[in-house]
Order: C-alpha cells, then sequence, then structure tokens
C-alpha cells in the first residue's frame, strides 16, 4: 500500500510519501513515490503515485521522456497546471490500457492514482487529484490537501489543522505527522519518508529529504507529538454519568 499526501497553504506546497512497496507480507521493498521534473524555468511540478508500481513507473517514465522529445505533449506544453493534469491523466490512461489484457486475465489490477502539484507562471500554486480514469479534482481553500493510497489514518489531523493560512513549514510538520499516523496503525505504510517543499513564486529547485527511523527529527517530533496527545488526554475532566437517571442496559421502563 502507499500513502502520499499534499497541503497547499499561502506560502506554497507541501509533498509527503512513504516509501513502501509490497507484494505479500514475504516481500517489501522500498520505491521512490514523490517525482519531480527538469521543466522550464516558469513552472515547478511535481507527482506523487499511488496503485500499481508497474504503471507508476511506466506513466512517470512517459513524462520524462516526452520532456525530451520535440514537437510532443510534455510537461512543458501547457500554460495551467489543470492542463498538465488531464496529460497526465491521458498519459495514466494509455499506460494502463496498454497492459489491461494481460492484467485482466491474471486477475491484477494495474490502476494508478496521482497528486499533482507546483506552480505556472502567471497562476497560483494548486495541487490535483488525478484519478485512475484520466479524470481530476482540485484541492479548495476549504480542503487545502489531497491524499492518495491509505488515506483514513492520517486524515483526522489534517482536518483539524491543515487550513491555509497555516506556514509552510508547519504544513511540512503537518504532513510528517499525518504519514507517522499511517505509519503506526498500517504495516503496508512505512519507512523512509519523502518530503518536498515549493515556495510560492520561487520558481526555485524544490527542497526535498527523506527521512528514515533513526532521523533525529522524526524521532523528536513523533515523541513529541505522542507526549501532547497523552497529555491532552490526560487533562479532559473526568468521565461521570449524566445527570438523568442511570439504567442498566437491558432493563425497561
Amino acid at each position: 500500500m502507499t500513502y502520499c499526501l499534499a497541503i497547499l497553504v499561502n506560502e506554497g506546497i507541501a509533498f509527503a510519501a512513504d516509501s513502501r512497496s509490497s507484494a505479500g507480507v514475504d516481500y517489501v521493498s522500498a520505491y521512490r513515490k514523490l517525482h519531480q521534473f527538469e521543466t522550464g524555468p516558469d513552472r515547478r511540478v511535481v507527482l506523487l503515485s499511488a496503485g500499481s508500481l508497474a504503471t507508476t513507473q511506466e506513466v512517470v517514465a512517459v513524462l520524462r521522456r516526452d520532456l525530451t522529445r520535440p514537437n510532443v505533449e510534455s510537461l512543458n506544453s501547457f500554460g495551467r497546471l489543470f492542463e498538465i493534469a488531464a496529460y497526465v491523466g491521458r498519459v495514466s490512461q494509455i499506460v494502463q490500457r496498454s497492459h489491461h489484457t494481460a492484467l485482466h486475465a491474471s486477475g491484477i489490477s494495474g490502476e494508478a492514482t496521482f497528486i499533482l502539484g507546483g506552480q505556472i507562471r502567471g497562476e497560483a500554486p494548486r495541487i490535483f487529484l488525478v484519478y485512475p480514469q484520466g479524470n481530476f479534482i482540485e484541492a479548495s481553500a476549504d480542503t487545502p490537501y489531497l491524499q492518495i493510497g491509505e488515506t483514513k489514518y492520517g486524515k483526522p489531523v489534517l482536518d483539524r489543522i491543515a487550513r491555509p493560512p497555516i506556514s509552510l513549514q508547519q504544513a511540512a510538520r503537518l504532513a510528517l505527522l499525518s504519514l507517522d499516523a499511517t505509519i503506526k496503525s498500517n504495516v503496508s505504510v512505512g519507512l523512509p519518508i519523502d518530503l518536498a517543499i515549493y515556495r510560492k513564486d520561487s520558481f526555485l529547485p524544490i527542497i526535498t529529504g527523506r527521512l528514515d527511523e533513526l532521523d533525529p527529527y522524526y524521532l523528536e517530533i513523533r515523541e513529541a507529538w505522542n507526549n501532547a496527545l497523552l497529555k491532552a488526554f490526560l487533562d479532559l475532566p473526568d468521565f461521570s454519568w449524566p445527570s438523568v437517571a442511570y439504567q442498566p442496559i437491558g432493563s425497561s421502563q
């Protein structure tokens, strides 16, 4: 399984992804699911991938190949990021269709899902979720984050904290906590964690890093968050029955 997310804030975008890939309980490996591309100076693009590893790797390879070929559609061909999202959806559909017959005969899914994020000069930073069917949705001010893969464990902290006014540094920290919550609850999502930060209107190389189980910052933030949650729980008012008359379960009026 996989867990990837992107958080869009006023200062830019924070991206994060785990790196675990498994084909059964006895075969676990690590693959990068956060991809950058050498695009033109007027744009920065990041792609997060989930689903069939073979499909996602082929899609990324096609996107990189097209950047080197003249007179073909590529990540440099479009003036709006939503047009790039549609292009990624088309490439994904082509790759999936090319293997559909063989995969279907084997009972294997070749579907893949992507988060595309970045900025093209002339518009604000944006993030899109590209579905296996090739269509896509965009994050909004009300829900300024997107997730793919094993999303449920990392969602509650995002719902409580993710807002456009938080800082880019805080968004990166929040993404890390969301991933840590997922790693703790689901063994199919695991370290190392890849992080990337894009600052609005910079058009500079995207800052990236990788955190493993021995990374001092990862250990510090995980322990601090666990301790803070425990303290908040212990500080809650003691439980007591409501003032209404207590009635045992199963009894009748």
